[in-house]
């Protein structure tokens, strides 16, 4: 079965052909960052148009890259949910009416499933059950795996996610959007043990998260110290190390909560070079195992949508002819395949 993954939930237009026999046959991605970059964040309205004038040209880029013809598709999968609603609409509508017009199935993906099986698409993919962390911009998330379609939430945010909190304190420094991989390339010049960061909700039971307050003492603090260099560096380590540390110590507890040895993070914020040492830490000292995509597929992209898209598709399940976004989508709701 080959199936063609379109994903517009925000900010980047993704799409990718995915084989369940060769698999990976081709992916192209356009990253709006220089758009949004003036207003230092995300504008709607100008992510939606974007997305209308990108996505015809990268579909076909994405069909003559794996030499694949239209009468080779067997299915066509494209974000629903969760995201921007603009944004959404346009991949729904176009990937329905592909859908349509070439006679194959369509199915409307859940975008935080497609990251949490992003990892998938790697080689040493991970067996289930597992314990996925799911850190991108808009959400944080512990889900225990059991299988696809199979999550129960373990813990979630309850106010700004990590992503959002790396974005803000980066605004807060002075740094360009996107601020959560320029912070963390200032984080690396930085020195440890120069300021002390609250590690929050950690002091007591439960795997949520809350990064509003982090952000806070981190306003608080460059507020008081010299606005220089290396001062704004070692502030920008202080605050990523809370992060990760934050992170770790509720992975610790999910994993010995459910007795998986097997750790699955992914999203944004899955790139960062400090959570992926810390969470390999982790799991060799109980050992077990992590598991992330390569780079590329850690932020929003085609490839993931494609292949969680194909997993529901061989399963028998098939969008209805309107086309709907679904904004707010909780992942706990799925079908299990």
């Amino acid at each position: 079965m080959r199936v063609i993954g379109i994903e517009t939930s925000c900010d980047e237009t993704g799409i990718a052909i995915y084989d369940d026999k060769a698999g990976l046959l081709s992916h192209t991605l356009y990253s709006q960052v220089k758009l949004h970059a003036d207003y230092g964040g995300v504008v709607p309205e100008l992510a939606s148009r974007d997305h209308v004038r990108k996505i015809v040209p990268l579909i076909r880029q994405a069909l003559a890259d794996s030499g694949t013809r239209i009468e080779d598709i067997d299915g066509v999968a494209y974000t629903k949910g969760p995201g921007l609603i603009g944004a959404l609409l346009v991949g729904a509508c176009v990937g329905r009416s592909l859908a349509y017009a070439w006679g194959v199935p369509a199915v409307g993906v859940h975008h935080m499933e497609g990251h949490l099986l992003a990892p998938m698409l790697e080689d040493d993919a991970p067996e289930f059950p597992f314990i996925a962390l799911l850190v991108s911009g808009g959400h944080s998330m512990l889900v225990d795996v059991q299988g696809i379609g199979q999550y129960e939430v373990l813990g979630e945010s309850i106010d700004d996610a990590a992503g959002e909190a790396f974005d803000k304190t980066a605004k807060l420094m002075g740094l360009d959007y996107p601020g959560g991989p320029r912070l963390a390339k200032l984080a690396a010049q930085g020195e440890g043990g120069k300021y002390k960061f609250p590690r929050p909700m950690t002091d007591r039971p439960g795997l949520d998260f809350s990064f509003s307050g982090l952000k806070t003492f981190a306003a608080n603090t460059i507020a008081q110290e010299p606005d220089d260099e290396q001062t704004r560096a070692n502030i920008a380590r202080a605050f990523e190390e809370a992060v990760v540390d934050t992170l770790a110590i509720k992975c610790r507890r999910a994993l010995k909560q459910t007795g998986h040895k097997r750790l699955v993070i992914a999203g944004g914020v899955s790139a960062n070079v400090r959570l992926r040492e810390g969470l390999a830490e982790l799991m060799q000292s109980i050992g077990g195992k992590v598991y992330y995509p390569r780079g590329e597929f850690c932020t929003d992209n085609g490839a993931m949508i494609a292949y969680a898209g194909l997993q529901r598709l061989k399963a028998g399940q098939i969008e209805e002819l309107a086309v709907k976004g679904q904004p707010r989508w909780p992942l706990d709701s799925l079908e299990a395949v």
